[in-house]
């Protein structure tokens, strides 16, 4: 699905209503019913009863006002806070304040810093926070009342990361989030989750203060998704279960293990054995047909014991237990290559100066699919350039920030302020695919499109998950021709966030294992299956 623009967004509502005869207030009235929804669902009746409903005089206010009502019309009896006079409020806003007021719920008037000092603690003590202060028309710096009113909320919520409140949950947009991409000119609302409607916007999944989102989720209020694709101009997509509805993701009923392919690994070295076995358990679970792992021979029997699945083959040893330079032998590569369908090198192999020869070498000269990860992106540290000069047609790689920013000679920070224009400026300049990991993962393609994920969680910020993801990409684009290379590479990144955040559903994220990563894999693959047949 296209992300938007404010301005993009607008018309697209405003088309609902003129192609499509849905009138705004209904739009406004859907999304309501949404947030409404997914707060139940979410956090249940406990945390949600007397919530605290946040609410500006604008549209977004409105959508405040709705979920409010449903709220006191459940008897969960909301606490609704109004942050202008009721007479400034205008149009269909103004309609959904009425009826939340008929409802018999209660509106306190905020209009001075005074009397936010004096419901401040009221709030603070609340389960649950909803902020509908401000929604994507915001332009400009936001100042005085509802300025202090959003570093307050920071405050009480430690920058959402408290366990009090349970959730602050942000309608639409965090307050004072730009919409369109652009820098933050005063504070914004951090949330612990977000709840946007029909697409998401520029700013929520790019900017420099995207994370203010929290988890991002994206509901349906009635546009039609054609015309998010007719008014979205941009280059940015965000992957989501519909971008995957034609790749060939059912199996034939003849089908045999030299269908889906076989993947090269070559990975691991002393002491990181479980770099490789973690890549290999990905691919399997991921779907390749048949999966070797080449890996130096002095932890091989580890390799092999770990995952009975995996075949493997020895490489030569250098002194530290790396891969050795002896490997580059044109007889062992053609024999380690031969009968593979695509390469994936680089977890655990370490940067020993024969290792990073092997492995410059290898991927300059393999005709095979390559993905790049890792100590294998390690070896082209600053001769990036040296990536477009390979033989093969296809090459994805995937570095975070301090990887990229080791390939191309700038500061990790350099890299964050700028991470899709770095991420679509190396894919055309080395001819690859650069998947960028980190908070909302960018696959940038060479001919200038950018996939943004927004699956996944803090959790996954553990030793092993990128060896995982590595694995899962190699076991994805081996099933599928090189025409649907963009797709698989985004459906692995999109499931392996996915599988991360389905196995800390009732568990600590923090306690997650990469290796379960990789395990949850095969009950997410199933669920996209039923969601994308139930789409159909």
């Amino acid at each position: 699905m296209k992300a938007l623009t404010a301005a993009e967004m607008r018309e697209v509502d405003r088309l609902t209503t003129e192609r499509y005869g849905i009138p705004s207030l209904q739009l406004m009235e859907n999304a309501g019913t949404q947030f409404f929804e997914f707060l139940r669902t979410s956090y249940g009746d406990v945390a949600v009863s007397h919530a605290a409903i946040l609410c500006g005089k604008g549209n977004n206010g409105g959508d405040g006002f709705v979920v409010a009502r449903y709220l006191q019309e459940a008897g969960l009896k909301p606490e609704v806070y109004l942050f202008s006079g009721q007479d400034a409020v205008r149009g269909d806003a103004a309609e959904n304040l009425a009826r939340l007021k008929k409802s018999g719920a209660r509106v306190q008037e905020i209009t001075a810093c005074a009397q936010w000092e004096r419901v401040h603690g009221e709030i603070a003590r609340s389960r649950l926070i909803v902020d509908a202060l401000l929604g994507t028309g915001l332009k400009g710096k936001v100042e005085g009342l509802l300025a202090s009113v959003i570093e307050d909320l920071n405050k009480i919520s430690r920058d959402a990361t408290s366990v009090k409140p349970e959730a602050l949950v942000a309608v639409d947009t965090p307050s004072a989030l730009p919409s369109d991409g652009e820098a933050s000119q005063g504070p914004v609302l951090r949330a612990h989750a977000t709840v946007t409607f029909t697409a998401p916007k520029i700013g929520q999944l790019i900017s420099g203060d995207s994370s203010c989102c929290g988890r991002l989720h994206v509901k349906d209020i009635g546009s039609p998704h054609e015309l998010v694709e007719e008014l979205g101009k941009g280059s940015v997509r965000w992957i989501e279960p519909q971008e995957f509805r034609d790749l060939p993701l059912v199996r034939q009923a003849d089908s045999h293990k030299g269908k889906y392919g076989h993947v090269l690994l070559i990975a691991g070295s002393l002491g990181k054995s479980g770099a490789a076995i973690l890549a290999g358990r990905g691919a399997l679970r991921a779907g390749a047909g048949l999966v070797t792992v080449a890996t130096p021979e002095a932890i091989l029997p580890i390799v092999a014991a770990a995952q009975a699945e995996l075949m493997t083959e020895p490489l030569a040893c250098a002194k530290k237990g790396t891969i050795a330079g002896a490997n580059l032998k044109a007889s062992n590569l053609r024999a380690l290559t031969q009968g593979k369908t695509l390469l994936a090198i680089g977890p655990g192999i370490g940067t020993h100066k024969e290792t990073q020869k092997f492995v410059t070498s290898l991927v300059r000269q393999t005709a095979l699919p390559v993905i790049l990860d890792a100590d294998g992106l390690n070896a082209f540290a600053g001769r990036a350039r040296d990536l477009a000069k390979r033989k093969a047609s296809h090459l994805a790689i995937t570095p975070h920030p301090g990887e990229m920013a080791r390939l191309l000679g700038v500061s990790n920070g350099a890299v964050q302020a700028d991470r899709l224009g770095i991420a679509l400026k190396t894919a055309k300049a080395w001819k690859t695919h650069v998947i960028l990991k980190g908070f909302h993962t960018i696959l940038a393609t060479p001919d200038g499109r950018a996939f943004v994920n927004t699956t996944g969680n803090p959790g996954m910020a553990k030793g092993g998950s990128g060896d995982v993801l590595t694995g899962i990409l190699a076991g994805m684009v081996s099933q599928f021709a090189v025409q649907h290379w963009d797709r698989a590479l985004a459906l692995g990144v999109y499931l392996h966030g996915r599988a991360g955040d389905e196995s800390t559903v009732q568990r600590a994220e923090s306690s997650l294992l990469a290796g379960e990563i990789a395990d949850t894999l095969p009950t997410t693959y199933h669920r996209l299956l039923t969601e994308l047949r139930d789409l159909a």
